[in-house]
């Protein structure tokens, strides 16, 4: 049952969200409204059609392309083996795995730049990923046999996390406090990052070394499932978050006063973001800055108030896309990894981040 206020001019109604009624209550009853608008709409189907076209290039690019005009009977099955050897064992599993990677990064941090309402609050930011990326090191270098590499990195993702818990000395309601000692537990998980590597051998630390700066060579169909199961499980249960989160972005107080109990709704919040980011960790290593630029472009592509969790999960997925499109090409016969790209695109985008901050606060 819900009731809406009637806007009072033609212009207002032009811009406001439209509603689409799913199915009709009892004695006449609105029952069930869809709510949508049309600008969120219209950025993530081209964020979509970035994804679509950007496959197509991946596939038919490079030495072992399939010309798009052969493409449609390579998926008939009427191809050669070779072909069906580029396309379901090297390039469509690389594509998915990048796509769904990049979307569950970029819901996850969606949902901890909401609960810490700050735009730099992402997994990268407070120490998720270097979390991640120590439990690698101390499963593939330390302490090698006893789990596989991307257990390592989940198992070290979910310490970082309850190291920042803890840390905080208040769980997750002080968001300034979180960021800063998350920043803290990032610095020492590179520390061990950097001191396994010193002692590892040339050969270990160059394999533990690729996978840690995030790479989506060599993805498997078992990396597929593993991604996409993760999606259908956590992808709903962030959309369930997604209007307390908006309420607890106007502070403890102004969500206390409608109801919302903001102390369980960002512990919940960090569970579905850590269980998302060690998804995508296991899959494709720690991918930088992903979590921290997705979500903040699809605010402003869309201009939403809110996390906005699907708009940020189709901006995830083409800027991991389109960033590992670059990193197989951007140098000839050679492929960069994904993680690479990412962190210089991250990196211009934090500087103008910071700098539009000190602006802000300069006036």
């Amino acid at each position: 049952m819900s009731t809406a206020v009637e806007p009072r001019t033609d212009a207002v109604r032009a811009r406001g969200p439209r509603t689409v009624r799913v199915a009709s209550g009892p004695d006449g009853d609105r029952g069930v409204v869809l709510v949508w608008r049309r600008r969120p709409l219209v950025v993530c189907v081209l964020a979509l059609v970035v994804v679509l076209v950007t496959a197509l290039v991946t596939i038919t690019v490079g030495e072992l392309g399939i010309p798009l005009s052969e493409l449609p009977a390579v998926v008939a099955g009427q191809g050669t083996r070779i072909q069906h050897w580029v396309l379901y064992t090297t390039r469509l599993p690389r594509l998915l795995v990048g796509a769904g990677a990049g979307a569950a990064l970029a819901v996850s941090g969606a949902m901890f730049q909401s609960v810490t309402r700050n735009p730099l609050g992402s997994p990268d930011v407070i120490g998720l990923g270097a979390g991640a990326a120590a439990g690698a090191a101390a499963a593939g270098l330390v302490w090698p046999g006893v789990v596989p590499v991307p257990v390592g990195a989940v198992l070290g993702a979910f310490v970082a996390t309850a190291a920042v818990w803890f840390g905080s000395g208040s769980g997750f309601s002080r968001p300034q406090r979180l960021v800063v000692v998350g920043i803290a537990v990032g610095a020492m998980a590179l520390a061990f990052v950097q001191l396994a590597l010193a002692r590892a051998s040339r050969e270990d630390a160059m394999v533990i070394a690729q996978w840690l700066n995030g790479s989506l060579a060599a993805r498997t169909w078992a990396d597929v499932r593993l991604i996409v199961a993760a999606l259908v499980v956590l992808l709903p249960l962030a959309l369930l978050l997604t209007r307390p989160l908006q309420v607890v972005e106007m502070g403890d107080e102004a969500a206390t006063s409608v109801g919302v109990r903001t102390d369980r709704t960002r512990t919940r919040a960090v569970l579905v973001a850590v269980l998302l980011t060690a998804a995508a960790v296991s899959v494709c290593g720690p991918v930088a800055f992903v979590a921290l630029t997705a979500p903040q472009i699809a605010r402003r592509l869309t201009r939403s108030s809110g996390p906005g969790m699907v708009a940020a999960a189709c901006t995830g997925a083409a800027l991991l896309v389109v960033a590992d499109l670059v990193a197989q090409h951007a140098i000839p016969s050679q492929q960069l990894p994904v993680g690479v790209v990412t962190a210089g695109l991250g990196g211009v985008y934090l500087v103008f981040l910071l700098v539009r901050e000190f602006r802000r606060s300069a006036v």
